[in-house]
């Protein structure tokens, strides 16, 4: 199934895991701690409210990125941008974990993070390519890691918190990716 389709048919919670998920993974951009969501999805998996843990995630990645609130994000190029749809995809989580307003944000984290990894893919070419754009090995990854998760969260044999235990696992693991992939461009830079 496509990613849209797999959105399309996603539950609340299985939303709400989605973006957090791509939210997650992007976190790096901020300078953000490997646990600054992790508050998040515990009371995703617990059913609980978020809003708390929500406010301190904005100040900690405030705090981490410099930024004296939901302002803009300081910097350049490809990296700033970067940052600056990260720090949108904070400044958009709904309230809670459930509503209609999860759809649209889940699906605005989908498209976001994919345009995060395909601004700092390091692979050669100019982004103009939208095919060569789509097959980008960091873009690539990222598609294949967001059809991964909506699978795991659809599967209703994982039990109430498998689903979102794996999900988080492959979510950590594009975190890795792309931490490894901005140290990779900061010590290009020097």
């Amino acid at each position: 199934m496509s990613l849209v389709e797999l959105i399309a048919q996603a539950d609340e919670r299985g939303l709400a895991a989605s973006g957090l998920a791509c939210l997650d993974r992007c976190v790096p951009v901020l300078g953000g701690d490997d646990e600054v969501l992790r508050p998040l999805w515990a009371r995703l998996a617990e059913g609980g409210d978020w809003r708390g843990p929500l406010a301190e995630a904005r100040s900690a990645l405030a705090a981490a990125a410099g930024v004296a609130g939901a302002g803009s994000v300081p910097g350049t190029g490809a990296a700033h941008e970067a940052a600056t749809l990260t720090r949108r995809m904070l400044d958009a989580v709904p309230a809670g974990p459930s509503g209609a307003e999860v759809r649209e944000w889940a699906d605005g984290c989908s498209v976001a993070a994919l345009q995060v990894h395909r601004l700092l893919d390091t692979a050669p070419g100019d982004g103009t390519d939208a095919a060569a754009t789509l097959t980008s090995p960091l873009v690539a990854a990222e598609l294949r890691r967001q059809v991964r998760i909506l699978e795991l969260l659809a599967d209703k044999g994982a039990g109430p918190a498998g689903g979102l235990r794996q999900a988080l696992d492959v979510s950590m693991e594009g975190r890795r990716v792309l931490r490894a992939v901005m140290s990779r461009r900061a010590r290009v830079r020097r």
